[in-house]
Parts: C-alpha cells; structure tokens; sequence
C-alpha cells in the first residue's frame, strides 16, 4: 500500500509519500506559519507525486472520543473540528491540511492518526488532575499527552535496537518537548496535560509555570487573556531567556560565555533532568532511554548535560559514541546499567502503519 503521509506541524506541512516496503519515495515541506497553510501549494504538490492508495493525517487532539486512528468521513470530520477548542493552536492547522488534501484526493481513503492516542492507556492517577468534579466531567479537564506519534514509534524502535527492554522513556526533544514513560510498549505517564504547553522548557513555550503566577497577572489586569496566551505560547521558553528559539544558538553562544544562553540552557536542561527522573519514578526504574526530535537527534552536548545529572539510574554516556550519533545509535557507555539511545524521529512510519492497519493492510 502506498501512503501519503500529511503531517501538520508549528512551522510546516510535511509530506511524505512511502511505498509499500516504507521506502520514501517522495517528499516535502510546505511552510505554514502559525495556523496557516496554503492550500493550493499542497493541492499542487499532492497532484504531483503520483498515485497512492491511502493517506495518512497526523490530528494533534483526539479528545477522550478518538483512542486511536480512525478512517475519515464526513462525521469524523465534524468531530474533529469540534475539538479545535482543546487545540485551537493545532487543530485548525491540521484540518486545513485535510480539506486541502481531501481537495485534490477525493476518492482516496484517509485514516487520522491522532497525537493524543498513545497516550490513552495513561492510569488515572497520571491522567487526572486534582480540580473540580464538574470541570472534569463537563469539559473533559483531564491530562491527554501529545508528541504520541513520535513517542510511539521511538519506543518500539528502541525495543528493536535493544531486544528485551521494557522500561523506556522516550525524550522528543524538538521545538516542543515531552518526555513519554512506556512499559511493554504503552504509554503510562507523559510530561504534556491538557495542553502542550504543560511539561519541559521549550524553544517558545514556556513549559510548566504555576497557575497563580497566571491568575495574579489576570486578575491584576497586567495581562489580557490572549496577550497571556501568546506569550507562554510563542515568547517564552528559550527565546524568552535568551533571545533565541534555536538550541544551536544558545549551545554557540554558550560555549563564548553569554550569561542569557548560559541560564536558557541550565533552565532547559534542570527541567529536562527532573522530567526524565519522574518519568523513571512513574515507570518504577529505567531499562532505556531514547532520545528523538531535532535537538534529541543532533545536539550532543544537550544529551550529555541531561545525562550528567542522571548517574543515579543508570545512564552514563559514551562520549565518542554520543559525538558522533548519526541516525538511529546507540551511545551509552558499556557495562552501565541503563540502555541509552538516540533515534531518528520517523512519525511518517508510524502514521503509515496506522493507516494500514486501520484499512487492513498492516
């Protein structure tokens, strides 16, 4: 089954169309600032990269409705865009990719793959929070996880670079960041909650922050409500301590002394350390870590500094084998009691097995 691949994400529509062996046979990206994506740029595009036989969409919120992938329909759709208020961020994105797609395919059978599914096997005590009955049961307040995909894919990867693994925390380390705890293959506790802004320092967004510091710059009229919004969202994280969004900027100018690069960096990793340490608690110890996403796959040092503070379980670094990682590696030191690895972030494989197995052809 050949299947193209839509992925929606902060910056870019990816598309990747894999043959039937998952061999990539055509790609690209067509950037998409904020929640906007031209549409007749990837209608072009699809109309040229010759047949497939499914498509496969990444959707970031499923909601407590969608557990897992779903072939899509005019109901599916209709109940996709009613959950653009738990993501009005994402969603709207990832839904305007799949007019447009729907546009220009449409006697293709699509299936959405949903972020928020791996993590619906999260045990309550992971996936509640501590607020009013009535806001759990009336709007759906509850943790959901996202990253999924990515988290789903690292996880079963690992477990094939190092058979007999059980206990693994995934780190998709990218312009957002989440940590994922996996036994046997699920998920049971994730660092994102109802939101992605829940969880680790990120390039623009802020990660977890006391609610009340919210509250009192609301109440107090300091901020508005959208102008909060916009500011945890896009003017926070890495940017917000050092200027900068790009971790390889803040690792450059780092290494030259700068005081700002030098506490984005320090905040971001002692936010990372902590998040890896309680996703290890969660799972009742460590047998793996996994590293993916853009700063999880290219960036050394970052891994090394998360490791230096995480001895106690396991985890000590080669630091040639960590140097010089190129795609899917293995650099831990040997003899050390946990497995530590990097993985090359491929959410197209993991949509495209998805699909198949929704349309029957796993």
């Amino acid at each position: 089954m050949r299947v193209l691949v839509v992925n929606a994400g902060s910056s870019s529509v990816k598309l990747r169309v894999l043959d039937a062996g998952d061999a990539l046979v055509a790609e690209a990206d067509i950037d998409a600032p904020r929640a906007e994506v031209d549409e007749a740029a990837l209608r072009d595009w699809v109309a040229g990269a010759g047949a497939v036989d499914a498509v496969g969409h990444r959707i970031v919120h499923g909601g407590e409705r969608f557990r897992s992938a779903v072939r899509i329909d005019e109901s599916v759709v209709g109940e996709l865009r009613a959950l653009s208020d738990l993501a009005p961020l994402h969603q709207p994105k990832s839904l305007a990719a799949l007019d447009a797609v729907r546009g220009a395919l449409p006697d293709t059978p699509a299936v959405a793959c949903f972020d928020t599914a791996f993590h619906a096997t999260l045990p309550a005590e992971a996936a509640t929070y501590a607020v009013p009955r009535a806001w759990r049961e009336r709007w759906g307040v509850r943790r959901y996880g996202f990253h999924g995909l990515s988290h789903a894919y690292a996880a079963r990867r690992a477990a094939e670079l190092a058979p007999g693994i059980v206990r693994v925390v995934t780190c998709h380390l990218g312009a957002g960041a989440s940590l994922c705890a996996v036994r046997d293959g699920q998920s049971v506790d994730t660092t994102m909650g109802f939101t992605p802004l829940e969880g680790l320092v990120m390039a623009t967004r802020s990660g977890s922050v006391d609610p009340g510091l919210v509250l009192w710059l609301l109440e107090r009229e300091q901020v508005g409500v959208a102008e909060a919004a916009a500011a945890l969202e896009h003017q926070s994280g890495l940017l917000a301590l050092a200027g900068t969004a790009d971790m390889r900027e803040v690792l450059a100018r780092d290494e030259h002394g700068d005081a700002d690069a030098r506490l984005a960096l320090a905040v971001y990793v002692h936010h990372l350390r902590a998040g890896i340490a309680a996703m290890a608690a969660a799972l009742g110890g460590l047998d793996a870590l996994v590293f993916t996403g853009g700063v999880g796959e290219r960036s050394a040092p970052v891994r090394a500094a998360a490791a230096e503070g995480l001895g106690f379980l396991g985890i000590v670094l080669d630091r040639a084998a960590n140097a010089e990682a190129d795609g899917d590696a293995d650099i831990g030191s040997w003899g050390s009691g946990g497995r530590t690895l990097v993985v090359r972030a491929r959410e197209d494989l993991e949509i495209a097995r998805e699909v198949r197995g929704v349309l029957g052809d796993a």
